[in-house]
């Protein structure tokens, strides 16, 4: 595996990993007043965006960490849409 992709997936696993403390404390806590609604709605828009990017150009680390981070930030914004 060559360097560049080695160096995409541990950006890819970082960044996808970094979510799932507020999806977590947000599910236990049922609170989510701090979490901004449109911060979340933009930006789970844009990963959205990074996903069929991702599919359009085959890329293994772009693809999978944008699918996950989906799966996250949706996670988080329905938390927000039924508990905010």
């Amino acid at each position: 595996m060559s360097t560049e992709r080695l160096i995409g997936l541990a950006a890819a696993a970082l960044t996808t990993v970094s979510f799932a403390p507020q999806v977590w404390r947000s599910w236990r806590s049922r609170d989510t007043r701090s979490t901004s609604l449109p911060m979340y709605a933009v930006f789970t828009v844009g990963v959205g965006l990074w996903l069929i990017y991702g599919l359009m150009l085959h890329d293994l680390p772009i693809t999978l960490a944008n699918a996950i981070t989906l799966v996250l930030a949706l996670a988080v914004l329905v938390l927000k849409l039924r508990y905010g």
